[in-house]
């Protein structure tokens, strides 16, 4: 009763569709920030602050928002890994949440606001099936509720899932298995904000189905905010005064400059030719003041000329003439050109270029050791499919160095690897790891869309085994809440971007959406417009789609010479301890005799043993040359003389063998049955298929080993029975 008194805790209840509860605490913690709040639901709980400066910097003409979001460690009672064993920098995980949630919330500061403001989500307490990230939207608002910054919210942010043909809003974990959407979706009371997830191939009534089921929860958790911030009073925000205009000087620009302005936006020039052209007018009128004017007048003339003239000369020239910047239609995608394998050493790599956005994209392929290990508070495990985005200076023209990955970088490459990831056959359809590494080149609009059809066609230059190619379009929106007038536009340019109304990212397959981001900087967009939009991305990512299959339409049916080969096999789980050996030392001895990588993963009570290997050992026998040799021909058909080149060029000879198995089970003994035996299955499996006790004279040297030459050849067989003649002495 006592420490009561020593705090004014408010509460206020959400209670969600299905009777869940989430409750938002304030005056109990971090009471010196502006606003904190302590949301939770169930075990997990997140604690939200907001502290904001009390004037802006000399200088600032922009909005100094900073989102942080972090994961405590001892909230669900776990060590950090690393050497440190504490909480370093923000992982991938924690930028992306902090981003959803500066999405949302940077559009809703007043223009003219321009103080440091700084958010801060930690997850105290983490209940094991509770995803977190769906609570920090809520949180970083309700904290900037209970405090008295000027902020147009409030917001909240829900992750709406279909499991079962049914959304299902803020599911725990082990549901999210079931799911085939899964988005993250903000909003006010009136509007919604931004969308960001992925789906299985959903049609574009699903997704928006899910948007509007999203927003009807949204609702009720701002209207609990309002309730709440009435209650403390803080309905009223702090005064402030960040700018200082000049009307006379502002009306000045306008009437001088607009129609200049608006000829260049006409011109249907290049992205560089038209900077220069803006930039050049603005110069030439500022030319006109004195340099101790201009210390005073050079900002506002640049705001007035890009808020009052630039900006509304291109948002007036789509609406009046449906003619845009670089003179397209509104629903024109720009010229596409692609290539394939233009890296002759890279195991798969494709250039896409749109317009004046390229992307120069890589793929390899490795084993089980290469996987991506995850350590987070929450989450373990491995990725076997990974995406890196990378967005160098130069590919803008900007003279500068690179420092670092930045927070766009990350999140670029989460939406284009979500687009990709369920076309990648993963598990035990595909052993390799894959990595897919995209450098934009050029940028002028969407790169990430640029990457995720640069992705598709370098996959499928890898002969990884896509099952659908996918593509991605950025839309746009323009609008005038005066007139009542908008226009969706497609394939967004960079300028089209910063200056419109939205960013609205779709990819997918010919058959359905599989990832989406959506930014809005407007309120009251209808679901009218929404769906006009993701119409009109559905025909432009067709379009798309076309181009990358007129290049590439299946992936190749090998992969190239270098990439290395591995066989996966399946043992008995008794017999994983077998092959791995007392302190791992069987699978070494194995590894270091084959000049193979083994690994082991269990899996359904069986082992899936993926064996990698550079060099000669396959299944169906050894092949003739290394896949790294000079020469190397893997393949025994075509005209008798290239298969006469093949015979001694890369293909399998299986009775080779034999050879090798007997020289195997001579070092190794019993360790080597389980090994050999292994083996012995794919041509006991070539035994049976064609007449009795045959194998083919060679196999192709590369997957997936088809038999060739004579049918039956008796040196192969004599081998093989050789082998099974050895094996017996073991009592096999």
């Amino acid at each position: 009763m006592e420490a009561n008194k020593l705090y004014n805790a408010v509460q206020k209840t959400i209670t969600l569709a299905d009777g869940r509860e989430i409750m938002i605490e304030t005056g109990k913690l971090a009471k010196q920030a502006d606003g904190s709040v302590v949301v939770r639901m169930g075990d997990t709980m997140l604690l939200g602050t907001v502290v904001a400066a009390k004037d802006a910097k000399e200088g600032t003409d922009f909005m100094p928002l900073q989102v942080e979001y972090k994961e405590k460690y001892a909230a669900c009672g776990r060590f950090p890994g690393g050497f440190m064993k504490r909480e370093g920098k923000a992982g991938d995980s924690e930028i992306l949440v902090a981003r959803l949630i500066d999405r949302a919330l940077r559009p809703l500061f007043p223009a003219d606001y321009h103080a440091e403001v700084f958010v801060t989500v930690n997850l105290i307490s983490a209940e094991k099936d509770i995803q977190p990230d769906a609570l920090a939207g809520l949180a970083a608002s309700a904290a900037l509720a209970v405090s008295d910054i000027p902020f147009g919210g409030p917001i909240s942010e829900v992750r709406v899932a279909r499991i079962g043909g049914e959304y299902v809003i803020n599911p725990g974990f082990e549901a999210m298995k079931d799911a085939d959407l899964d988005i993250m979706v903000g909003g006010t009371i009136d509007n919604i904000l931004m969308v960001e997830g992925e789906m299985n191939e959903v049609s574009e009534e699903v997704m928006l189905g899910a948007i509007m089921f999203a927003h009807e929860e949204i609702k009720k958790h701002c209207a609990v905010q309002i309730e709440l911030m009435k209650e403390l009073g803080k309905d009223v925000k702090r005064e402030y005064c960040h700018e200082t205009n000049d009307e006379e000087l502002r009306q000045t620009i306008i009437t001088e400059l607009y129609d200049k302005a608006y000829a260049i936006a006409t011109s249907g020039t290049m992205k560089h030719e038209r900077a220069e052209a803006f930039d050049a007018l603005e110069a030439e009128f500022a030319s006109r003041y004195t340099e101790e004017e201009l210390e005073e007048k050079a900002p506002l003339i640049h705001k007035y000329f890009h808020d009052d003239v630039q900006k509304k000369a291109m948002r007036n020239m789509i609406l009046d003439e449906g003619k845009r910047l670089d003179g397209r239609r509104t629903d024109e995608i720009r010229p596409i050109w692609c290539e394939i394998d233009y890296l002759p050493c890279a195991h798969g790599s494709a250039i896409f270029t749109r317009g004046e956005t390229q992307s120069l994209t890589t793929v390899t392929l490795g084993t089980k050791l290469d996987e991506k290990q995850k350590d987070e508070v929450l989450v373990q495990g491995s990725e076997q499919f990974v995406l890196h985005y990378n967005f160098p200076p130069f590919s803008t023209g900007e003279a500068r160095p690179a420092r670092g990955l930045s927070r766009r970088e990350i999140g670029h490459g989460h939406l284009a690897w979500r687009a990709l990831k369920p076309m990648v056959p993963l598990g035990e359809e595909n052993p390799y790891a894959v990595r897919v590494v995209s450098d934009i080149l050029e940028s002028n609009g969407s790169s990430s869309m640029a990457t995720v059809c640069a992705g598709t066609l370098a996959l499928m230059d890898a002969g990884v085994k896509l099952r659908k190619p996918v593509s991605g379009i950025a839309m746009g929106l323009i609008s005038d809440s005066a007139t009542g007038r908008w226009a969706v536009l497609s394939d967004i340019l960079g300028d089209e971007d910063h200056l419109g109304d939205m960013d609205f990212k779709v990819t997918g397959t010919r058959d359905g959406i599989t990832a989406t981001q959506m930014d809005i900087k407007v309120d009251g967009l209808s679901y009218e417009v929404l769906a006009k939009a993701l119409e009109q991305a559905r025909q432009g990512r067709l379009h798309i789609l076309d181009k990358l299959v007129e290049t590439i339409s299946e992936p190749r049916e090998d992969y190239k010479p270098f990439v290395p080969r591995i066989v996966q096999i399946s043992i008995p789980q008794d017999f994983i301890g077998a092959v791995i050996g007392p302190g791992g030392k069987i699978i070494q001895e194995i590894q270091k005799t084959t000049g193979t990588t083994i690994t082991i993963t269990e899996a359904d009570e069986k082992g899936i043993v993926d064996i990698c290997s550079k060099e000669l050992l396959t299944p169906k026998g050894l092949r003739s040359l290394s896949p790294k040799s000079g020469g190397y021909n893997p393949n025994y058909v075509g005209p008798q003389t290239q298969r006469d080149y093949a015979y001694h060029q890369g293909t399998a000879w299986p009775w080779l063998a034999g050879f090798y198995f007997e020289a195997y089970l001579k070092i190794y003994k019993m360790s080597a049955l389980g090994f050999i035996e292994r083996h012995l299955i794919g041509f006991e499996d070539e035994m049976t298929s064609h007449c009795i006790g045959s194998i083919p004279e060679v196999f192709d040297g590369n997957p997936p080993f088809k038999g060739r030459g004579a049918v039956s050849f008796a040196m192969n067989v004599a081998e093989i029975q050789r082998t099974l003649y050895l094996l017996s002495k073991y009592n096999y």
